[in-house]
């Protein structure tokens, strides 16, 4: 039998149910929802890892020895901010807990309750036993196929109150915008956090959101920080780019670095000629070659630029790094044909592992036009390829997978630029709150 909220409340000393602070507006909503199934939607600082691990640890005293589960999409996630989030709520509330990494399981003294501790990345292994509660961080990362296993498993006989709870932030319309927002299934039920509601995320940090709004695209912001549902995938995937804005004339300037970013790619061999301006970042020239080799790249690089005074950095694809049967990398073979060239100061910064591809196009967009309509990557028109993807490269229909096979010119110069764009304004691999708890 389910108990009424007020039920629950008074089934518990008042210290084991306090916040570590007073909750904020929707935190108290989303713990007073009475359905089955409940979600949190907020922006990124909206405090959506304190109300995760509240109520975890608020349902693992109303479900007194029985089982509960508390995930996120991987180990590192669960690892670094779910439990981190986690032991926090337990420390500030003088809880009493054994964490058993070994097994990943948690009790919590007192009721008892075992919490099993589980990464989603693979939904088939969450076959089991029965389940009084489950919550999942970062839910908009999980697959659906995880969550429907695990409300399966939510049917625990002898619980108190059943409940199954995620928080995230939004990602477009996916299947969580289906089931929560949009007609949501029946025994659904979801509180929408409002931007700007984390009065002590702005307290410590109170430029936090303007930070965001100069790096961000103004799409970007509004899902990231206005917490909206946005159909980011139905145009283009440049979609900050305006010719009429982004190409203007650009010299080259031999007394400043040149920044030389890779698509290895043999048909065509696409690269993307970069220089820093008064703090914008301008490409100034592209070398397209069809059906071309590393060296053939590096030989019209060296027809081009032979007499560059300064400072040379290459950026490119990570694969480029791979050993091919010849026993060198693409990379290996660049910088020896440079170096034959007589290019001395050659830098590399090239990644161990590309980063995540929308995260890439996204810093892109914000560069292009950020949220407060600031410019910071224009393009000569010489760039031909480069602003031909800008313009019309697109996403396949309703996914975040970028369309490669429409035409097979497309996105190898704009993806060499965007692997120099990551490396020059690109954050570690995260994404909103993933790696650390902001409330």
């Amino acid at each position: 039998m389910e108990l009424s909220s007020e039920a629950d409340l008074s089934e518990l000393p008042s210290e084991e149910l306090c916040w570590p602070r007073m909750p904020l507006p929707s935190q108290s909503v989303f713990e007073g929802l009475k359905a089955r199934l409940k979600g949190f939607s907020g922006p990124v600082g909206s405090g959506k890892s304190a109300a995760l691990c509240s109520e975890a640890v608020r349902l693992s005293f109303v479900n007194r020895g029985r089982q509960g589960l508390l995930a996120a999409p991987t180990f590192a996630m669960l690892r670094d901010a779910t439990l981190a989030g986690l032991f926090g709520v337990m420390e500030e509330q003088e809880i009493e807990y054994e964490h058993r990494k070994a097994d990943g399981e948690l009790t919590i003294k007192g009721p008892e309750t075992m919490i099993l501790l589980r990464s989603l990345d693979e939904p088939e292994r969450l076959r089991g036993t029965n389940l009084a509660w489950f919550g999942i961080d970062e839910l908009s990362y999980t697959r659906e196929e995880a969550w429907l296993r695990l409300e399966a498993r939510l049917r625990d006989p002898k619980a108190e109150k059943l409940c199954g709870f995620g928080v995230w932030t939004p990602q477009g319309r996916d299947w969580i915008y289906k089931r929560f927002i949009d007609k949501p299934v029946l025994g659904y039920e979801c509180v929408r956090a409002r931007p700007f509601e984390n009065r002590f995320l702005l307290e410590r940090t109170p430029d936090y959101y303007e930070r965001l709004e100069t790096s961000y695209d103004p799409k970007f912001y509004q899902q990231e920080v206005l917490g909206e549902y946005l159909n980011r995938r139905a145009d283009r995937v440049y979609h900050c780019f305006n010719a009429a804005v982004h190409v203007v004339q650009q010299a080259y300037d031999p007394a400043k670095p040149l920044l030389w970013a890779l698509d290895f790619n043999v048909a065509p061999m696409s690269s993307v000629l970069a220089q820093e301006h008064h703090g914008r970042l301008v490409a100034i020239d592209e070398i397209v070659l069809d059906r071309a080799t590393t060296e053939e790249a590096g030989l019209e690089f060296e027809n081009r630029y032979r007499n560059h005074p300064v400072g040379l950095e290459i950026f490119g694809d990570a694969s480029g790094r791979s050993m091919h049967t010849t026993g060198t990398s693409d990379y290996t073979m660049l910088q020896g044909a440079l170096y034959r060239a007589g290019f001395r100061s050659v830098r590399l910064r090239v990644p161990q592992k590309n980063p995540p591809v929308l995260s890439r196009v996204q810093k892109v967009n914000g560069l292009l036009t950020n949220a407060v309509g600031e410019v910071r990557l224009e393009v000569d028109a010489r760039c031909k390829e480069l602003i031909k993807d800008f313009e019309e490269v697109i996403f396949k229909p309703d996914s975040g997978v970028i369309d490669k096979v429409r035409d097979l010119r497309r996105t190898h110069a704009s993806d060499a630029l965007g692997y120099l764009v990551w490396a020059l304004f690109g954050e570690k691999l995260t994404t909103g709150e993933m790696n650390r708890p902001l409330f």
